[in-house]
């Protein structure tokens, strides 16, 4: 049976903390269509950027009935929407040390997205450039847009979005909590192996690391990446992309 859930990846940036900054979404419908959106501000934060991202996403599928999970590696915004702004509109947007929560319009904004799901909605707490590259993808456009750029968004097929949507593994999640049974490791560890491909500025690149890749590829307009582990992978990546040789 298909999946009948929409995938959301959020993410943003802010080069400063106040200073410009850049969010970012990508949502898979079922179906197969993708759409990637992005934004930025000349000045912000990080995580009004992070919040800006979700508030986003969440409009774009305000007429979907759909349920959906929202992926973000914002501990805040998980944490935030789903245990503490309870509290805090109980004591009238104030912090337990009585102050004014920061970013009351954004917070009260995403709770009227969340609430209008009505329990169809699941956040997911994802790891930073723990090589997921749907997330990688959402800190590549968000990086962009902080740094006054206009990255190409795609929209269309997911097959042809140039990049990886198998869902998160363990190794890119947080743990959700609770205990490990005795004896037993909570997360497997992850596979080893395996390079970075980028295709950007009209040149395919080889990097053994994530960091290295990372470098090439933010702020590039059009750049692709992916983790591959075989030349058949390889090949595949780069028609995909339309640069095979």
């Amino acid at each position: 049976m298909q999946d009948q859930t929409i995938h959301i990846y959020t993410d943003g940036a802010c080069s400063g903390n106040p200073g410009p900054g850049g969010w970012a979404a990508v949502l898979i419908f079922p179906g197969g269509r993708l759409l990637e959106l992005g934004g930025g501000e000349r000045e912000t934060t990080n995580n009004r950027m992070e919040m800006a991202a979700a508030i986003a996403a969440l409009a774009a599928v305000q007429e979907h009935s759909e349920p959906a999970r929202l992926h973000t590696d914002s501990g805040l915004l998980v944490n935030g929407i789903k245990a503490w702004i309870h509290a805090w509109k109980k004591k009238d947007w104030l912090t337990a040390g009585g102050q004014p929560v920061s970013n009351r319009d954004l917070w009260e904004r995403l709770d009227a997205l969340t609430a209008a799901r009505k329990g169809r909605l699941h956040w997911v707490h994802m790891k930073g450039h723990a090589g997921h590259e749907v997330n990688e993808r959402c800190d590549a456009i968000a990086v962009a847009f902080s740094k006054g750029q206009r990255p190409k968004l795609y929209e269309g097929p997911a097959v042809g979005c140039g990049y990886s949507l198998l869902p998160p593994g363990e190794e890119h999640l947080h743990a959700a909590g609770g205990k490990a049974s005795a004896g037993k490791s909570s997360k497997p560890k992850p596979k080893k192996g395996g390079y970075y491909l980028s295709f950007a500025g009209g040149a395919v690149h080889r990097d053994a690391d994530w960091e290295a890749c990372k470098a090439r590829v933010h702020g590039v307009p059009g750049a692709r990446f992916k983790k591959v582990s075989s030349p058949e992978e390889e090949k595949a990546a780069l028609e995909l992309w339309g640069a095979a040789r």
